[in-house]
């Protein structure tokens, strides 16, 4: 990456960064809960755009997607109602809505898959939330040092390729720094933040580095799919919403059920 890349990478942090803080720890948990939604809208939105999914069906997917959300985090112990409904509903529109069969799963496929990926992932972190805005910190500290030391150490000395056909730049020295950086992140966020066992925090530290790797190559082997390089170029050098959250997706999810058992 150029300098001139380097620097506006560090230019959208410093400007996120804060604003990240401020809605984690010192507003209230709903001002939380809606960056949360706001993120959802713009991830399912990327996701359906970048499959060049027609403009009716972004705009039923989004709208579906806020509304998934919404229920999973009030009223998860009714998910699978949720999804159900939502899959009849969806069949019976492409079915009404357009005579010829032909194509039908294409259509209807990415918004389903894309509600399955976005709005039920993320809502994982509205729980970590309810449980203290510091499992919140601890899970992105967590995943961002994870990516860091993955993408500095896979630099300077990744040579060995760890997926071409999905990443072409990530390296298996990459993906240990991942877990190196997961596991050191997670032993000092987790004694300040969370108090628990040196064991218990470096295992999920390593467990969060190892699973943002799949989040990571998941999302690329939708971009690979899809034809696109970013999901989308909202944030300049960083690409879009999901480009920067695929790792906390999958992280998330994990956390809350590691959290669940420690």
């Amino acid at each position: 990456m150029s300098l001139q890349g380097h620097k506006k990478r560090i230019l959208v942090a410093v400007v996120a960064l804060p604003i990240l803080v401020l809605f984690i720890i010192k507003l209230p948990s709903y001002c939380f809960l809606g960056l949360l939604a706001v993120v959802n809208i713009i991830g399912m939105w990327e996701f359906l755009k970048m499959y060049r999914t027609s403009s009716f069906w972004i705009a039923l997917g989004v709208i579906i997607s806020l509304i998934i959300f919404l229920l999973n985090c009030f009223n998860f112990q009714y998910a699978l109602h949720y999804y159900a409904l939502t899959f009849i509903v969806i069949t019976v529109i492409r079915l009404l809505s357009k005579k010829d069969p032909h194509s039908a799963l294409q259509e209807i496929s990415p918004l389903i898959i894309g509600l399955l990926y976005i709005p039920t992932l993320i809502s994982f972190q509205w729980f970590l939330r309810e449980h203290g805005w510091q499992w919140i910190v601890y899970l992105y500290g967590v995943v961002w040092a994870a990516d860091s030391f993955a993408y500095y150490i896979g630099k300077g000395l990744g040579k060995r390729k760890l997926y071409p056909e999905v990443s072409p730049k990530k390296t298996w020295a990459g993906a240990y720094g991942s877990l190196v950086g997961g596991s050191l992140a997670s032993i000092i966020l987790g004694y300040i933040l969370i108090n628990k066992t040196f064991l218990s925090l470096a295992i999920v530290g390593l467990l969060i580095g190892f699973i943002s790797i799949f989040g990571d190559l998941v999302e690329s082997m939708f971009k690979r799919d899809a034809g696109v390089k970013d999901s989308s170029f909202i944030f300049p050098e960083h690409g879009g919403i999901l480009d920067k959250i695929d790792a906390i997706l999958f992280a998330g999810t994990l956390l809350y059920f590691g959290m669940r058992f420690i």
